[in-house]
């Protein structure tokens, strides 16, 4: 059975431990991906380095565990920027939990279904990323909310479609295979087994 993890002295116990270790740890690496952004103009504000570290997880370790890094280190990272850098609104935090953490499950699925499909399964979260931005900035947008304002000579739409700057994380993808490859060996020793290799399942 999928995430079924090989038995390890000290039994469940070291199990919890080890999954809240990679909580901590890579909730800490993507909170610093995500501080260390690239600052872009109003209203995109940032593109993060994020992505191929979620992507990642989402492949080498069980969903919970992926989604708890995902979500904790992404809503620390941008509340900081919100809070020391300027220009972001506070609900960019939420977003970043709002927007990311399905993509944890939508590229899970793919995990052990070949290489395409894997593919096809990271492009298919960046749009669901950059779909999530765009329809809550465009309902923000329209109704003023969270700080959200419309200058003059532009639309609720207009702006919102900046979001689509988001599909820029596919260039990501190569670098996830590439953390892949590298991490796989260490997370199965670590007891993750969820990810059986690149080739199709048989």
């Amino acid at each position: 059975m999928e995430g079924t993890a090989p038995k390890r002295g000290g039994g469940p116990g070291v199990r919890a431990s080890i999954k809240l270790s990679v909580v901590i740890v890579f909730s800490a690496l993507i909170t610093a991906s995500v501080m260390f952004s690239i600052p872009l103009p109003p209203p995109v504000y940032e593109i993060t380095w994020s992505p191929a570290i979620i992507m990642a997880l989402s492949v080498l370790i069980d969903v919970p565990t992926a989604a708890a890094a995902t979500g904790i280190g992404g809503f620390i990272g941008e509340a900081y920027n919100v809070a020391f850098k300027g220009g972001g609104s506070p609900i960019y935090p939420f977003g970043m939990v709002w927007a990311r953490v399905p993509e944890v499950l939508i590229i899970a699925w793919a995990r052990n279904r070949g290489t395409k499909t894997l593919v096809a399964a990271m492009v298919g979260a960046t749009v669901f990323e950059t779909l999530a931005f765009f329809f809550s900035d465009w309902f923000f947008y329209a109704y003023g909310l969270f700080s959200y304002a419309v200058p003059a000579g532009q639309t609720p739409l207009g702006l919102a479609s900046f979001d689509f700057a988001t599909m820029v994380d596919l260039v990501y993808i190569p670098v996830a295979f590439a953390i892949i490859r590298a991490g796989a060996p260490a997370f199965r020793r670590l007891g993750f087994t969820q990810y059986h290799g690149s080739g199709p399942k048989k």
